[in-house]
């Protein structure tokens, strides 16, 4: 069978983070500016090689300065590492799910992270384009890709926490 490619419609997917602030809220965040897809052999998508990729400075958590700093090389460093990056395959689990497995490079680090996939469906669009929708959710520790900064507060609270949740609604469009 013909190796078939869906490539992601950014104005119907999002990527985002979830992280703890002072350890007793959470800040989302997202990245507006990104690119990738799938390539699958099989009529459903087990097996199906994943690929992306998001610019660092299209980084938003609504609030200038925490974006500013997060460009910084205290946190992605955007001026030497301007994206990060994804690979991995899907591996069904059950009618609509999935594991995604792969390497993730954050600020020139490598590791390995895997991803609950839940498969939305499929669907023509009014224009006869088709497409899928997925829904992902991980979780990392920044720590590991180099995202080290730190501070306390004067009453001995953490700022930022170190465990990142991970969250993308996807659609993908066959090309």
């Amino acid at each position: 069978m013909a190796t078939t490619k869906w490539v992601i419609d950014p104005t119907h997917s999002e990527i985002q983070f979830k992280v703890k602030h002072l350890v007793i809220s959470t800040v989302t965040g997202a990245f507006n500016s990104f690119e990738g897809g799938v390539e699958t052999e099989n009529e459903d998508f087990d097996g199906a090689t994943v690929h992306f990729s998001a610019d660092v400075e299209s980084i938003d958590t609504k609030q200038e300065q925490r974006d500013q700093h997060l460009k910084s090389a205290d946190f992605f460093d955007a001026e030497n590492h301007p994206k990060l990056s994804f690979t991995g395959k899907l591996a069904k689990k059950g009618d609509d799910s999935y594991k995604l497995h792969g390497e993730l490079t954050v600020k020139g680090t490598t590791k390995p992270v895997d991803f609950a996939v839940e498969y939305g469906g499929n669907m023509t669009d009014f224009y006869g384009n088709n497409k899928s929708g997925f829904e992902l959710s991980g979780k990392i520790n920044r720590k590991e890709f180099g995202l080290e900064w730190s501070a306390v507060t004067e009453a001995g609270g953490v700022v930022v926490g170190d465990e990142v949740k991970l969250i993308a609604n996807v659609q993908v469009v066959k090309q």
